[in-house]
């Protein structure tokens, strides 16, 4: 029986997209009111235009907040044109978690079959804060949160989970 105590976390969503807004966001209201529901505390909302450089800008300024531990960003994950988070994303990973997305599309392959070729959901450490690349659709939020992220960030999972190394994900950066 495991014993450990729940520990909340400081969670930050962030919605890409050129046309949602808090009022209509359902995809970035699912993770809120899941992690929320969980225990953990919303440590921040942002909606960013489908834009690199706004993108970059945003993450770089929750993950240099110390009292966020996670940045979950929903949409800009396809293949259109105006689908950029990856590539605004990924450049700032310290370490990329690949896993992350190997699983989301087993899941996701499980409901939506081979239309998952479709997302780039991905996920990494940007200045020792968890961040995951989430699609834009409130079912794949949902899937991500309930089938991977709910347990990773619980730190009662066993055998292992995100929370008990976060401590050391900023063990090798460089401090300026």
């Amino acid at each position: 029986m495991n014993q450990r105590a729940f520990l909340p976390i400081g969670i930050v969503v962030i919605t890409i997209s050129d046309t949602r807004t808090l009022a209509d966001d359902k995809s970035g209201q699912t993770l809120v009111d899941r992690l929320t529901l969980e225990g953990h505390r919303l440590a921040g909302r942002a909606i960013v235009k489908d834009d690199v450089r706004a993108i970059r800008a945003c993450v770089r300024k929750f993950a240099k907040d110390k009292t966020v531990d996670v940045i979950i960003s929903t949409g800009g994950t396809g293949l259109t044109g105006r689908d950029v988070t990856i590539e605004a994303i990924r450049p700032l990973f310290d370490k990329e978690i690949e896993g992350f997305g190997v699983l989301f599309h087993m899941m996701s392959f499980q409901k939506i079959k081979t239309s998952t070729v479709q997302s780039r959901a991905t996920a990494g450490v940007v200045m020792g804060k968890y961040v995951f690349c989430l699609p834009g659709s409130p079912g794949a939020c949902r899937d991500g949160w309930d089938e991977i992220l709910k347990p990773q960030l619980d730190y009662r999972h066993s055998p292992c989970n995100f929370i008990e190394i976060m401590p050391r994900l900023d063990e090798g950066l460089k401090r300026k």
